[in-house]
């Protein structure tokens, strides 16, 4: 499979981001999950415990959990603060409750425990969750159901709850404000917010929910979708115990405050990393390649691709800041391995949710049902008979022909007559792969 130069990303040379690797990008490489310090011991920490331990997952949850800490009390030198948005994406008992258990676990034992969430039910709720603890850590099981619900939003309750989310995101170096209550009265305000998400959700149902509106107005740009993989094997669960070494980091942030109040006297010292020099030049060259990048996507009208590239930089910024405290909780300064790691994290993680959008993601029912199909005819090598694909899709009969004509006649779909010694079958392919495996026995 073609891969982009940029895979080998070093920040000694230019690199050409705008060269689309050929199908999809694959997983997150092993080595990008490697963070020195704190984020490594909480992910061992998480495997030891986990019934079926998986890195990616457990990676996730440590990345968070770091996020969180140092949220309000760490930035940059261009006043980029570590907050993110992670969302795990990984199938039913792979291992998702893991890492939710070990933050719970360490978050407890240093007393913040109340900065935890684990719904999300309407922007309102969120505002004042924060009012109360202007760091907060929300573990959401199932995302997919908030981006479902609203899609069919009506009463603009999940409306407010996105709106909430994207400004809180943007409002982390600054001043979040507050809605106006009915009764008058000043709504306040929320001084440097940090509100970090860790979801988990089915990868299936997760880009199924995602719409065309949902992949434009900022969430999904602003989001690092991390794909776990298969289920690792079983071992003996045990004790979910963070080592000493992870509490003794862990109070260490609580201790820099952050976590109680929101108004300025309250408001934490905050310590600002330098970039060094290979830093600064691995980042002059990362955003010359993203904005290549960005005016290849408004040149082709791809209003997903300008918005996920808009925040490429940032993010990469964000992702860095972490592995320096990592590191060395006492950091000065941002080093060129930590740039480089975030640069090479965030390369691959926007092309690879490109790429499964494209897949999956739709704007109407009608298209969702045809994304679903493609996506089935495409993992069947040989092809997929027709019988086959009815079953799975678990659709109609009539709705099943309805959508697979308009595949065919939109040239999405090849539909191929197999004859075999008793009865003439049909097999679906996509486009370049027809006649392949035509000597097989298949059902009509």
């Amino acid at each position: 499979m073609k891969r982009s130069n940029s895979d080998q990303f070093v920040h000694r040379g230019e690199v050409d981001l705008t060269e689309v690797p050929e199908g999809d990008p694959g997983s997150l490489p092993e080595e990008c999950l490697e963070v020195p310090g704190f984020i490594g011991e909480v992910m061992d920490a998480t495997l030891r415990s986990a019934p079926y331990p998986n890195r990616t997952l457990a990676f996730a949850g440590a990345l968070a959990l770091q996020s969180f800490l140092a949220g309000r009390t760490v930035r940059d030198c261009g006043d980029t603060r570590p907050n993110l948005y992670l969302l795990a994406l990984a199938h039913s008992g792979a291992g998702k409750d893991a890492p939710r258990k070990m933050n719970a676990a360490v978050l407890r034992e240093v007393g913040l425990q109340d900065n935890l969430a684990h719904h999300l039910a309407s922007g309102e709720g969120l505002q004042d969750a924060l009012k109360e603890t202007p760091a907060l850590l929300a573990q959401t099981d199932e995302f997919d159901t908030v981006l479902q619900s609203f899609k069919r939003d009506r009463d603009g309750r999940y409306e407010s709850l996105i709106g909430a989310m994207l400004t809180l995101y943007s409002s982390s170096n600054s001043v979040f404000s507050m809605r106006r209550r009915a009764g008058g009265g000043l709504p306040g305000s929320i001084d440097r917010p940090c509100f970090v998400l860790f979801g988990t959700a089915i990868p299936n149902h997760y880009y199924d929910a995602l719409s065309e509106r949902m992949l434009t107005n900022g969430l999904f740009a602003r989001t690092m979708v991390l794909e776990a993989g298969s289920r690792g094997k079983g071992q003996r669960p045990r004790l979910i115990e963070p080592s000493e070494s992870v509490l003794e980091t862990a109070r260490f942030w609580a201790d820099r405050g952050g976590f109680d109040g929101s108004s300025f006297s309250s408001a934490p010292k905050t310590t600002t990393l330098a970039l060094d020099s290979d830093a600064v030049l691995a980042y002059a060259m990362f955003t010359k390649q993203v904005e290549r990048c960005y005016e290849e996507s408004e040149r082709g009208d791809d209003a997903v691709g300008t918005t996920v590239w808009a925040r490429a930089v940032e993010n990469a910024r964000k992702l860095a800041l972490l592995y320096s405290i990592s590191a060395d909780r006492e950091a000065i300064a941002v080093s060129g391995e930590a740039a480089e790691w975030s640069i090479r994290i965030v390369e691959h993680q926007v092309r690879r949710m490109l790429f499964m959008a494209s897949m999956r993601a739709s704007g109407s029912e009608f298209e969702q049902l045809a994304q679903s199909l493609l996506h089935r005819i495409r993992g069947a090598t040989d092809g997929i008979a027709h019988s086959d694909l009815l079953r799975r899709s678990k659709m109609r009969s009539v709705l099943f022909r309805e959508v697979m004509d308009t595949l065919i006649e939109r040239d999405d779909v090849v539909k191929e007559e197999i004859k075999t010694s008793g009865r003439t079958g049909v097999i679906y392919r996509i486009p370049g792969k027809e006649g392949e495996g035509s000597g097989k026995e298949v059902g009509a």
